[in-house]
């Protein structure tokens, strides 16, 4: 007897023409996961296209193509290059749909398909959104978008003056546009969209400002708002009722989105969602992350300041919450929890589970039952000492008192930095080996905490920071780790903190990219470096691959440095000022010297057998 996916599944599968998976027989699941696959639901066989940032709903960031691969990548080249016109931090993911490839810049937000017919890409259109121009003085950390997504034959895309809009795929025409924050609040958008049965999930980010955080899911067709969840205030407003079944008793108890804060404080405490969502259809959740709470100042938000820095998992018609998983409850340093989700079916402890893999900002590589919310593992990847380690019976951190931060006292050698051990680039995932790659920080911090004054659109913060070179002396870091057996199994050490996403390949390589412009293709298996290209900018985008109308393997990546890493060069700062863009400038004052800006796409293939 075999299992049969959920007719949800099926249909899914059925809109993005893929063929439906084969699901193990009930006595052959224990063989068949052997090792980390990705949940088979969310990720369908590979037709060559990219349609959504994270490759898939699993969040794998995997191409099933092979044409480049150890072997042959030495001879990748240039096959095409298309300048954006606009020089501020890169983040995006192109998209790629049959013959037309899919560009959003940062602000203004301009989004361009590109003919893969035609030799050389050209414009087949532009759209210009024209997000207001007072949004780029409420952008916390550059004027970033982290791309589009496609869906029955649209293109939806986040403007900076927190706008959600549809566009028609083929003509470039606006479908419908959807105001959903207000930047007078400090409320932007900088996420990509995922859509889901028919539904767009977008969130606003502005943590920094003191706006509430949310996730909203609007009608694809319409645009019109189907429903909204809250992560802070009452369970009416956090979408927490009947199907609410947290795992771990930290999380439970009446309106704990009022009672763990402050006073009121709660209407202007961030959590918001700026990061990554994935999907599983199978059991038809969602998951998605939480931010910091504000202001930085632990001080005045006494408390554990829930929904806060921590994991949802949402049903995707009603956005009602299934459970939820605070890993920095009182969050101390800015550890958002706003990084990408992985989606795997594991082997553990004997048994098969349904896990999702997150490489935390805090320092740890989550392994979560998604199911239920239960933490199977948290094992550090970074040499954090902020914290001390992850009780597993409780879910809690313990915070080391030694590093706590006090309002009046510069406490020095926190690690990580605020930006995390990872912030929101994002790593992949290898079925062919099993291994989650991680491209991340290695810094640290000293912190004093100030009293913070809400005044709405404004910086709500209460810390000063300057962050420099953690353990070592390098700032940068790409790990490959294995979560089923809890270890890492190689890592490379880079000088610049690593700010852009990762591609994993079936040809056994994986490819990111560094703040001074090397896109570097290196072994799967070994880490070895088997190529690399020096762009014209820092890169802190995603890396795709995708199979061109030719039948040919592309890899495409955008160059353009900026992001919070990068705002010393995207933002012209003074390397001298080692407070700015909220201590970062210190830690990357010599990058001036090693890239400048630009907002350039790179295209590259094998050379064309004759």
């Amino acid at each position: 007897m075999r299992r049969s996916p959920p007719c949800l599944t099926f249909l899914w599968l059925l809109a993005f023409g893929a063929a439906v998976p084969a699901f193990p027989a009930l006595g052959q699941e224990s063989q068949t996961l052997a090792k980390a696959i990705p949940a088979p639901a969310a990720s369908p066989p590979d037709d060559g296209n990219w349609v959504m940032a994270a490759k898939n709903y699993a969040s794998t960031r995997y191409s099933e193509l092979d044409e480049i691969d150890t072997n042959t990548v030495r001879d990748l080249q240039v096959f095409f290059t298309f300048s954006t016109g606009v020089v501020r931090g890169h983040e995006a993911a192109p998209l790629v749909v049959n013959d037309t490839m899919y560009v959003v810049t940062p602000y203004p937000n301009k989004l361009y398909a590109l003919d893969l017919t035609k030799p050389g890409a050209p414009t087949k259109w532009t759209f210009e959104p024209k997000p207001a121009a007072s949004a780029q003085g409420v952008a916390c950390c550059d004027y970033v978008n982290r791309g589009p997504a496609f869906a029955d034959g649209r293109i939806f895309i986040n403007t900076l003056d927190a706008q959600t809009v549809a566009v028609d795929a083929e003509t470039g025409s606006e479908v419908w546009r959807t105001k959903l924050g207000d930047i007078n609040k400090g409320e932007t958008m900088t996420m990509a969209p995922l859509v889901v049965k028919g539904k767009v999930l977008v969130g606003n980010a502005g943590g920094e400002f003191g706006v509430r955080g949310w996730i909203t899911a609007l009608d694809a067709g319409t645009g019109k708002i189907v429903w909204r969840a809250y992560n802070t205030g009452p369970d009416k407003d956090v979408l927490i009722g009947d199907d609410y079944k947290p795992f771990y008793d930290k999380e439970k108890g009446k309106d704990l989105g009022v009672g763990t804060w402050p006073p009121n404080a709660w209407k202007i405490g961030g959590g918001t969602v700026w990061g990554w969502i994935s999907y599983d259809p199978e059991l038809d959740l969602i998951y998605h992350g939480t931010g910091n709470p504000g202001p930085w100042n632990p001080e005045q938000r006494p408390g554990d300041n829930k929904w806060t820095g921590g994991i949802f998992a949402r049903n995707p018609d009603t956005g009602q919450a299934r459970w939820f998983y605070q890993a920095v409850p009182h969050d101390l340093y800015d550890y958002d929890g706003i990084n990408e989700l992985i989606l795997l079916d594991m082997p553990w402890q004997g048994q098969p589970r349904k896990v999702l893999i997150r490489p935390e900002r805090n320092g740890y590589l989550y392994v979560i039952d998604r199911s239920s919310g239960e933490v199977l593992a948290a094992d550090p990847y970074f040499p954090a000492n902020s914290t001390k380690g992850v009780d597993l019976k409780t879910g809690l951190i313990e915070y080391n008192e030694e590093k706590h931060p006090r309002v009046g006292k510069v406490v020095r050698d926190i690690c990580p930095t605020a930006p995390g051990a990872k912030d929101w680039n994002p790593s992949a995932f290898s079925p062919k080996t099993g291994i989650v790659y991680i491209p991340h920080n290695n810094l640290c911090m000293d912190w004093e905490s100030v009293e913070a004054n809400y005044i709405a659109g404004t910086p709500y913060v209460g810390a000063n920071v300057k962050m420099y070179a953690g353990p070592g002396g390098h700032r940068g870091t790409f790990t490959a780790w294995d979560p089923a057996q809890r270890k890492k199994v190689w890592e490379l050490k880079e000088d610049l903190p690593l700010w852009s996403g990762t591609l994993a390949t079936a040809g056994g390589l994986v490819f990111y990219g560094t703040m001074d412009g090397w896109f570097k293709a290196v072994n799967a298996g070994s880490g070895e470096l088997l190529w690399q290209f020096k762009t014209g900018s820092g890169i802190i985008g995603q890396p795709i691959s995708y199979r061109g109308p030719d039948g040919r393997q592309y890899i495409a990546i955008l160059s353009g440095v900026g992001g919070w890493a990068g705002a010393i060069v995207a933002g012209d700062l003074d390397p001298h000022d080692a407070s700015a863009a909220k201590g970062f400038v210190n830690a990357v004052s010599d990058l001036p010297q090693r890239t400048t800006k630009g907002g350039m796409l790179y295209v590259f293939a094998l050379p064309q057998r004759r």
